[in-house]
């Protein structure tokens, strides 16, 4: 069997900004029209930046007008300068909005097409160890987190310091003096900034990684509920949730806290910045320097506004991008994963396959460092029905892995009839076999779409043949749509219904070669003889492998080959088995003397 998933919490790396600027080059295909969203942010600012100078334009003009009259005319050309740039910033700002907005979506959706394809090509091991909960998560919760901060935070950084500098510049332009004290006040708020950063990143960091396990822990509790409830195990997944969910706490709250002290600061830092100007442009004004004026004080008090206002932009978006980053780094840890070799050079295809089956002394271990089958070795001829038995444990299901091409053998080789499956390309050596498990599935659809699944041009009289063979044609007389009646796995079906199924699926493909692997074990026993006359007729003239437990439906198989701690050690069909009075004796014996007592 499979290594079981890694659930331990070892030593977690570290997501950092080269993770996001990672992302920022996966977007490169949309580099000229983020440009374009830059430029508009751009414009949008400065005409932000304008306004203020504009005020204060405005201002001493009334006021120099108090004593000899206001120029009205003077004004309202200032009031609809202001007008106009306003406007214009606001056009500017929406289309930024709009252009970051459809590229982020797009930039989403490819990432989560690149993720699915690459899922696609991830060998199976990939999934052994890692649940099924924290893959979703990557495809979802990250992608989405990478989303939001592309769409909103990004632009607003750039926006931000375009803003910070613009706004800079126009200070020292105005007044050298106001500017100096209005940076001096908020290289406070950049030096706390600098140190939250530093020591939030970990949190969020450890809060996307524990996302992925908690949705890991509920996925794998509440697809096999019936199993929880049936062993009283609500508690202890209870427990189980509560420890996850708790880690969880912890991250996210020290990540939200740490984060969330950079808007105060920031706040603090402008309100501070108020009162300096205030009390250096009084003192100005009051000491009698003309550079200074009413106007200025007003302006410098929009400009310091407008200053703290990059600031605190610049804090969420980082906080944002920090988030970003862990998430871009989970989804592109995946991205790099190990990929199943190229087979593009792959040319060798078995067109009419006979169905020889040959194992050359193949060696496997799911992992480097422990071998589970060790030389195994065997001849099997074409229309042969082949029994894997053996203990639990033995390599039963991992011969028919192998065989499928779903891990990579350690050494040997096994070849039908006379190609090695090496040199095949996976695809072709799948479709040379039908594959019934133990573990049924089915998908939302239709029944007739579960029954033809990947497969063109079936006619409702095959249909019809095949739900008779395995004993389904009662119950689609029932449905209330036949074929077409909708079903999935939370459909109220039998699991014995949800196999015959699945056994119909297999039939309905009909390739020359057969996997069966404990096929009838959830079915009662009128209907597996109904299943089992089926399989008689879909197994002859075909090689089939029929792993059991079950001793009694592999009596007549021409071939029994007898598992134990990955080796062959016994080899014929169930009488001389029986007559050699071996390992496979004592098993048959172990099930059937009490009945036969």
């Amino acid at each position: 069997m499979p290594p079981m998933m890694n659930r331990a919490h070892g030593k977690r790396e570290k997501g950092d900004i080269k993770s996001f600027g990672r992302l920022l080059m996966y977007c490169k295909g949309y580099l000229p029209v983020m440009i374009v969203a830059i430029l508009l942010a751009v414009g949008g600012t400065v005409c932000t930046i304008i306004g203020p100078d504009k005020i204060k334009t405005l201002t001493d003009t009334m006021q120099n007008g108090l004593a000899t009259g206001i120029d009205m005319n003077a004004v309202a050309e200032i009031c609809i300068s202001l007008v106009i740039i306003y406007a214009a910033g606001a056009v500017l700002s929406y289309g930024q909005q709009f252009i970051m907005a459809t590229v982020t979506q797009r930039v989403s959706k490819s990432l989560r097409g690149g993720l699915n394809a690459k899922i696609n090509k991830l060998p199976l091991n990939y999934f052994d160890t890692t649940t099924t909960g924290d893959v979703l998560s990557r495809v979802t919760n990250d992608v989405d987190t990478i989303s939001q901060t592309l769409s909103t935070s990004t632009a607003n950084l750039v926006s931000a310091i375009v803003l910070f500098i613009g706004v800079t510049v126009m200070m020292f332009k105005v007044n050298a003096v106001l500017a100096a004290t209005t940076i001096g006040a908020s290289l406070v708020g950049f030096a706390a900034m600098s140190i939250i950063l530093a020591k939030s990143q970990k949190h969020f960091d450890a809060k996307q990684e524990q996302l992925g396990e908690m949705n890991g822990q509920i996925e794998e509790t509440y697809a096999h509920f019936d199993v929880v409830k049936a062993y009283n195990g609500k508690h202890g997944a209870r427990r189980r949730f509560g420890g996850v969910n708790d880690r969880l706490y912890v991250s996210d709250s020290k990540s939200q806290f740490l984060s969330g002290l950079m808007t105060p600061i920031m706040t603090f830092v402008g309100s501070l910045s108020y009162v300096l100007i205030f009390v250096v442009g009084v003192s100005f004004i009051v000491g009698g320097n003309s550079t200074v004026t009413i106007g200025t004080l007003l302006s410098f008090v929009i400009y310091a506004r407008l200053f703290s206002q990059p600031l605190g932009t610049m804090a969420q978006a980082m906080t944002s991008i920090q988030q970003a980053s862990a998430a871009s780094k989970r989804v592109f840890d995946l991205l790099d994963g190990a990929e199943m070799d190229g087979e593009e050079h792959k040319t060798a295809r078995l067109v009419n396959p006979r169905g020889d089956v040959s194992f050359e002394d193949i060696r496997f271990g799911y992992s480097a460092d422990k071998e589970i089958i060790h030389g195994f070795s065997a001849e099997l001829k074409s229309g042969q029905k082949v029994a894997i038995v053996g203990p639990t444990g033995a390599g039963k299901t991992t011969i028919v892995n192998l065989l499928m091409r779903f891990y990579e053998l350690n050494s040997g080789d096994i070849k039908i009839d006379g190609v090695s499956i090496k040199d095949m390309k996976r695809e072709n050596v799948h479709d040379l076999f039908d594959m019934i498990l133990q573990s049924t599935w089915l998908f939302d659809g239709t029944l007739r779409e579960n029954l033809v699944y990947n497969k063109t041009g079936v006619t409702d009289a095959q249909l019809d043949a095949v739900c008779e063979a395995v004993g389904l044609a009662h119950f689609v007389k029932l449905l209330p749509h036949g074929y077409d009646t909708a079903i999935s796995e939370a459909t109220s079906l039998s699991e014995g219904q949800k196999q015959q199924i699945t056994i119909a699926r297999a039939m309905i493909k009909d390739s020359p070669l057969l996997i069966l692997d404990e096929a009838t074990s959830n079915v009662d026993t009128r209907t597996e003889l109904i299943i089992q006359k089926a399989m008689d007729a879909l197994t002859a003239g075909r090689t089939s492998f029929v792993i059991a437990h079950r001793l009694s439906t592999v009596k007549n198989a021409d071939v029994i080959l007898v598992l134990k701690d990955g080796d062959i050690i016994e080899k014929g069909n169930h009488d001389e088995l029986l007559e050699s009075g071996g390992f496979y004796a004592e098993l048959y014996n172990s099930q059937f003397a009490a009945t036969e007592g």
